[in-house]
């Protein structure tokens, strides 16, 4: 493969990752840390459960997550973004860990919501597009950390 081809191959690569995590970063200001202020305000633009469909300790679970995102989640992806667009080290770090997060909790809500449909009783609708859209957004957090992984060691290697 031609140098020229390989640096498009690595621009549509790393505008894909900045891209998704722009994205993503715009989701959980949206869906967690608002959720936080107005729970019933997320759940009406349907980016949380309602209680009637995951209970009360489902709604303390997404709440806490909530947090959990707002605190450490999007201040690692905000700052692994800028730092990756600045071509800074740190920001190859803070990508990383943005992106293991993202690898991680889609695997934990679907083997969650799948695995007891008695205790979350989500509409049909729901139970399809998180059983697409999680496997998804966990495959984006893997691809990225390989991503990142590679893009190291041509750095090293250069």
């Amino acid at each position: 493969m031609k140098t020229e081809e390989k640096m498009i191959k690595k621009k549509i690569g790393f505008f894909f990752l900045i891209g998704l995590g722009i994205l993503l970063s715009i989701l959980l200001l949206i869906g967690q840390t608002l959720a936080l202020f107005d729970y019933n305000l997320t759940v009406e633009l349907g980016l949380q459960e309602s209680v009637n469909e995951v209970g009360k300790v489902g709604v303390a679970y997404a709440k806490g997550f909530g947090f959990g995102d707002t605190v450490i989640y999007l201040p690692l992806l905000v700052t692994g973004i800028i730092g990756l667009l600045k071509n800074k080290n740190w920001g190859l770090f803070s990508m990383f860990g943005a992106l293991a997060i993202t690898a991680y909790w889609p695997l934990v809500c679907l083997y969650a919501v799948l695995s007891d449909r008695l205790a979350i009783t989500l509409t049909p609708d729901k139970y399809i597009s998180y059983s697409v859209m999680l496997p998804l957004i966990a495959i984006y957090g893997i691809w990225g950390m390989w991503y990142i992984i590679n893009l190291k060691k041509k750095e090293t290697s250069a």
